[in-house]
């Protein structure tokens, strides 16, 4: 497994992490027992990152991590969480003390006294601009009850304002194959400034997997079905955006590229996606989810694949600027 720092936290972490949203409620359900053997696989093919929100499963994602950091002392386990979803998102509540009610849960969940690292949850735009939420999140750390903070955005210009904080130690966004934007700035940006960038989405909801069809279809408590036009939340976050008839067919040619380069023989569609934005220059990881044990496995794995290339990056740039780019690149 390939490791860089996140960011201003000076963690080592894998470059292949683990998402755990799918541990939670909103990808169908998960048992426990499930739940525990995601995390054992996972751990036992080098991952060292867990990323999770106070708001998976209500808190189900962190208990079950918590449960597997009290069972396994001496880990090297990085856990990044998330909070700002427990209210309604207006920006009036984003408050020091509402940051200490929702830090003291999530440690209670992890079961730590100080967590690695607490990012924003996609708020309000303009919560990325205020002083007073940077003041209180610089308190929370000088306070003990977080060691970092970094932010979860939607969109490249609230990376942007984000990188700019000298706190904020780690930006997370959508990044694939089919959301190229961030390549343009804030990859640059980040790299220049220090800051970490947590690639999510990066199957975009399992369409660069290239195992779906036009017919597929999803559990009614999947978030594939219930949002799809957004009615949850921000619509970018199931299939990356993108519409999903045209994502079959674009996945469809992106596995037909990984077939014919050699770097990529021997490794699943899903494991090429991964490994190319792991292998982005300035990307410090990137949080896969899984619902069992072959996910884990395999997703963990891409960590250590062969260099791409650049001629599959111009062949990833084709396939965007034919499919998607004009749809998505100007509004994320």
């Amino acid at each position: 497994m390939r490791t860089r720092t996140l960011g201003r936290t000076g963690h080592t972490v894998s470059v292949i992490g683990l998402g755990t949203w799918q541990l939670g409620a909103d990808w169908g359900e998960v048992s426990a027992a499930d739940a525990r053997a995601v995390l054992d696989a996972a751990v036992a093919g080098g991952v060292t990152l867990f990323d999770t929100a106070d708001v998976y499963g209500d808190g189900r994602s962190e208990q079950f991590i918590g449960a597997y950091l009290a069972e396994n002392p001496g880990h090297s386990i990085t856990v990044a969480t998330k909070m700002g979803r427990r209210a309604a998102q207006d920006p009036a509540n984003f408050t020091l003390a509402n940051f200490r009610a929702w830090t003291d849960r999530s440690r209670a969940n992890l079961g730590v006294d100080t967590i690695d690292l607490v990012q924003l949850h996609c708020p309000p735009t303009s919560v990325l601009s205020s002083d007073a939420v940077y003041d209180a999140l610089d308190t929370l750390v000088a306070d003990g009850a977080i060691a970092h903070y970094g932010v979860s955005v939607e969109t490249a210009d609230e990376a942007l304002t984000a990188i700019a904080r000298p706190g904020v130690a780690s930006v997370q966004i959508i990044l694939n194959a089919f959301r190229l934007k961030p390549l343009d700035a804030v990859l640059p940006a980040a790299i220049a400034a220090g800051v970490g960038i947590i690639a999510r989405v990066p199957l975009a909801s399992g369409l660069l997997s290239g195992r779906y069809t036009a017919t597929t279809t999803f559990a009614a408590n999947d978030h594939r079905t219930y949002n799809r036009d957004g009615s949850a939340f921000d619509v970018g976050e199931t299939f990356s955006g993108v519409d999903f008839e045209q994502g079959v067919i674009a996945a469809r040619e992106f596995a037909e590229l990984a077939a014919r380069t050699p770097a990529a023989q021997g490794l699943t569609t899903s494991q090429v996606a991964l490994a190319w934005v792991a292998q982005l220059d300035g990307v410090s990881s990137v949080i896969p989810g899984a619902r069992n044990v072959e996910q884990a496995q395999s997703n963990a794995a891409a960590g250590s694949a062969a260099d791409l290339g650049a001629e599959f990056t111009a062949g990833v740039t084709d396939i965007y600027d034919r499919y998607f780019r004009g749809a998505v690149h100007g509004r994320w």
